[in-house]
């Protein structure tokens, strides 16, 4: 069955699978090196890194002050609930974290990487088994809830593991993003090739930190994603979430019907093409609607520079989500670029046959699936549509 493309808009030519291997083994980025790109690129990810502050320290909040919480109503205050708070949550002057939850549910469900196999683990369902043991003896709903629906507090426990994953991760990454504007603005970032580098070096810094995750029950703590587990960054973490956010995702609700019964939505999880690379630049703004909640958190924290650009193309503000939406997909093809170049299985510049076949494999495979993404954002600024 072949991979389903729901775009609904395009602005450019698309390169040929053969055309993003070239550029892939070449070394070249995938964005067109140009001074808007560096701009829209570094700008919105530093708007990006601080989005991506509030997510990791909400999202660790959760997991470990509102562990098997069945009814986690506050669970966005971070733990600190006051009047001012609540009356500021509720006229919406407030980071959204839909976005955040859609990326935890994707990963959730999706399920790849180390991440998800220790999950499905023996020890993982021994850990849940004492955890839960412990919890039930001093709450009676759990202990209520547990036998009537055995799977419903494992489950709760995954879901634990992953939002608190996903907090770890975004933590190196809003360092990341906001050390990448620094760099920028101190001259050390000047081309989308460096962007790319920078963001590669990053990842691969990170790549070998571990991946715990324990909480405090009845006093005494207990592991749910120990040492042990040997789990990291990049290999556990990053890339799963790249797979199940940057390719895979999910059809977002309230702004394009899919007909399943007419295979527009594959029945193959591992063949969805809904994610961040493939996603039409389309916020509609209305209510619960992730990607338009993020874009509306990312233009509170838009640098000035950037704003400014905005101002001067298409509809001025009355467009700027959209505008924002596609500098945020241009952005992740750098963080896709940075990936593939990170994980490429052997120097670029090697002689060795058997290496440069590996290295053209790996090359194929992304272009495979990157080719029906929204590649025709890659090239420079279109002046009929700015």
């Amino acid at each position: 069955m072949p991979v389903i493309s729901a775009q609904l808009t395009r602005s450019g030519p698309m390169p040929s699978p053969e055309h993003l291997v070239g550029q892939l083994l070449a070394g070249e980025t995938l964005l067109e090196d140009t001074p808007d790109h560096v701009l829209e690129v570094v700008g919105v990810l530093e708007s990006y890194g601080e989005v991506l502050d509030a997510y990791s320290i909400n999202l660790i909040y959760q997991a470990e002050q509102q562990f098997l919480n069945p009814f986690p109503i506050f669970k966005f205050f971070d733990g600190d609930l006051n009047l001012a708070k609540l009356w500021r949550h509720l006229n919406h002057d407030r980071i959204n974290f839909e976005y955040a939850e859609y990326c935890m549910k994707a990963m959730l469900w999706h399920g790849t990487g180390g991440l998800d196999a220790y999950l499905d683990s023996p020890a993982f369902a021994r850990d849940c088994a004492v955890i839960i043991g412990r919890k039930r003896r001093r709450d009676p709903l759990l202990a209520l809830l547990d036998p009537l629906a055995p799977s419903f507090l494992p489950e709760l426990i995954r879901t634990a593991a992953t939002v608190h994953a996903l907090g770890q991760f975004w933590r190196v990454m809003s360092d990341l993003f906001l050390d990448l504007a620094r760099a920028e603005r101190e001259g050390q970032v000047r081309s989308i090739a460096a962007v790319v580098a920078f963001i590669q070096q990053g990842l691969v810094a990170a790549a070998a930190l571990p991946i715990t995750y324990g909480v405090s029950v009845a006093g005494e703590h207990h592991w749910i994603l120990p040492p042990e587990a040997s789990l990291t960054f990049l290999v556990d973490v990053a890339l799963p979430y790249v797979e199940a956010v940057f390719l895979r995702g999910m059809p977002f609700f309230g702004t394009v019907s899919f007909n399943a019964q007419a295979e527009q939505i594959s029945p193959d999880q591992g063949r969805f093409a809904y994610g961040a690379l493939y996603a039409d630049p389309l916020p509609t703004m209305g209510a619960g609607i992730p990607p338009s909640l993020l874009m509306q958190d990312m233009y509170r924290h838009l640098p000035e520079a950037l704003h400014r650009w905005y101002l001067k193309r298409g509809r001025g503000e009355g467009d700027i989500h959209v505008k924002i939406c596609r500098s945020f997909q241009k952005s992740m093809f750098c963080v896709t670029n940075a990936t593939v170049n990170g994980t490429m299985p052997h120097p670029l510049d090697s002689s060795d046959p058997e290496q440069q076949a590996a290295n053209r494999a790996h090359a194929q495979a992304w272009a495979a699936r990157l080719c029906v993404a929204r590649t025709d954002c890659l090239e420079g600024e279109n002046p009929v549509l700015a």
